[in-house]
């Protein structure tokens, strides 16, 4: 392989935050035995039309009209190749109806059949991918076409591998056109909170190698299973491959960052002129992560260094805690408080904001903190802690070995409960409202509602958590990100502070500087 070979196909998560996987034929072998469903289908109705067309070919007609498609957009897609036009009917249809729906409908009678003679088969490589990409801090999710997308990767044993689940079900629920649009994929970069650009596509159907070109993703990788290279490119494909064993991930996915103590010249150079905004994360930035959330404690030493901030310009707190009790935490009057990760904040002069969309979603997050403690109650160390808005799944105190138990009891609550998404935090799986919400989004609030939303405004943002990353990319262009952290990770942050200690130094320092 060439330097720009392996240049290509190497992956960082300081580009790309997630990764979103077609089913069919990328993790599953289930391509076949939906190409044999629909063959079975095709022959059938030929047969019992006394048709002349030519047999449907489970190579050339699968790839080329129902590879990737809604199932009765592939009926509708292959009749029209025969000069063939049936009425559409209705989803009720019964199998023996000559229509699009009633077509339908056998077909996926015939392919459950074939699956449960064949079972599911998955691609190793591909599978291996997946799991690495999660330990590297990648968002991870699958879409599919099929109805039976739940079902398929139940029995493959891949439910657990995935934040987001777009499926056939869910699409025909929210109204998403099936490819070569890409609007099932967009929804999972929505529900995983990332751009569309930071993500990266993998499929091997030409349809939606076109939905992932469409969408504006930013790479979308097609895996070859048919010896057709050429047409995979042709439809947009950025990198075709042979095999997902031949995509690897940076070896050095953290950056070494300046220290923002050591670089308070050029810190005071882009201060200067400014009207400077303090946003500060709490827990692990302004306190030590500790076992349990009651003992984060502030120090009166850290209180004193951001009141007397607080003296000289605005300074905010914005934290997954509730808004009350991060208030009570810190103590300090006359600064803004954003509570829930951006979902509930309250500042100076009586200025109060409650995300309306969150709201809606109190119901399924009462249920889900029920179900979420009956079914991890068995596992020792486990903490279900809720919050208004959210709740969090703290596993620092449960062994390594039950963790997996603790995501997949998350991930079967998840499965039951509508319209919530899952986070990660620092030993801790976070369960959110899933709306376009975050700490970002929270930051920029704050400064429109003070009416410091301009360019002679320079917003800082400090924090340690995977959940800061969306305040460091809000402000990496206008502002300054400071991640707390002791060793390299991949952040989108400018600089970094080694620990808490560090914050308060900083803060100090940056107090002085303003006040000259």
């Amino acid at each position: 392989m060439t330097q720009k070979q392996r240049e290509e196909t190497r992956f960082s998560r300081s580009h790309y935050d997630a990764f979103i996987f077609d089913m069919d034929g990328v993790l599953t072998r289930t391509a076949r035995v939906h190409a044999a469903a629909w063959k079975e289908l095709f022959d059938e109705y030929r047969e019992r039309t006394a048709g002349t067309w030519k047999p449907f070919d489970p190579d050339e007609d699968y790839r080329r009209y129902v590879d990737g498609k809604p199932r009765y957009d592939g009926i509708r897609s292959f009749l029209a190749s025969r000069g063939i036009e049936l009425p559409f009917g209705t989803p009720e249809d019964g199998p023996e109806k000559e229509t699009i729906c009633g077509l339908g409908n056998r077909k996926n009678a015939f392919f459950r059949e074939h699956l449960g003679k064949q079972g599911v088969e998955t691609y190793g490589p591909a599978v291996d991918l997946v799991r690495k990409l999660r330990t590297a801090g990648f968002g991870t999710a699958v879409i599919s076409a099929s109805r039976n997308c739940e079902l398929v990767l139940r029995e493959a044993g891949l439910l657990d591998l995935f934040d987001v689940r777009v499926d056939g079900v869910e699409s025909e629920k929210h109204g998403l056109k099936g490819k070569p649009d890409p609007d099932i994929f967009l929804e999972a970069a929505r529900r995983l909170g990332t751009d569309p650009g930071r993500s990266v596509v993998v499929e091997d159907a030409l349809a939606g190698i076109e939905a992932g070109r469409k969408g504006r993703f930013g790479r979308v990788i097609a895996v070859d299973r048919t010896g057709h290279p050429e047409s995979l490119r042709d439809a947009g494909a950025d990198l075709v491959v042979a095999d997902l064993s031949e995509i690897a991930l940076a070896e050095k996915e953290g950056k070494a960052l300046p220290s923002a103590l050591e670089s308070l010249g050029d810190i005071e150079k882009a201060v200067s002129g400014k009207e400077t905004v303090v946003f500060l994360d709490y827990d692990g930035t302004l306190t030590p992560i500790v076992d349990s959330p009651d003992l984060a404690v502030l120090s009166p030493d850290m209180r004193r260094k951001v009141k007397n901030l607080a003296d000289v310009c605005t300074v905010g707190v914005i934290s997954g805690r509730d808004l009350q009790d991060v208030r009570n935490m810190v103590g300090i009057d006359g600064i803004v408080y954003a509570g829930s990760h951006g979902f509930d904040i309250a500042g100076p002069e009586g200025r109060r904001t409650e995300l309306q969309q969150g709201k809606d979603f109190l119901p399924a997050l009462d249920e889900a903190e029920k179900q979420l403690r009956e079914t991890l109650q068995p596992v020792e160390g486990s903490l279900v802690e809720r919050k208004k808005f959210s709740i969090a799944v703290h596993f620092r105190k449960v062994r390594q070995e039950e963790v997996p138990q603790v995501e997949q009891g998350v991930d079967r609550v998840l499965e039951r409960s509508s319209g919530l998404r899952k986070s990660f935090g620092k030993k801790v799986f976070e369960i959110q409202p899933e709306i376009d919400w975050d700490k970002g989004k929270a930051l920029f609030w704050v400064l429109d509602a003070l009416d410091l939303d301009g360019p002679d405004v320079l917003p800082f943002y400090i924090g340690d958590d995977t959940t800061d990353e969306d305040a460091f990319r809000a402000i990496e262009n206008r502002g300054i990100g400071i991640v707390v952290m002791n060793r390299p990770r991949p952040t989108r942050a400018r600089y970094v502070l080694r620990d808490p200690d560090a914050v308060g130094r900083f803060l100090e320092s940056l107090e002085r500087v303003i006040r000259r």
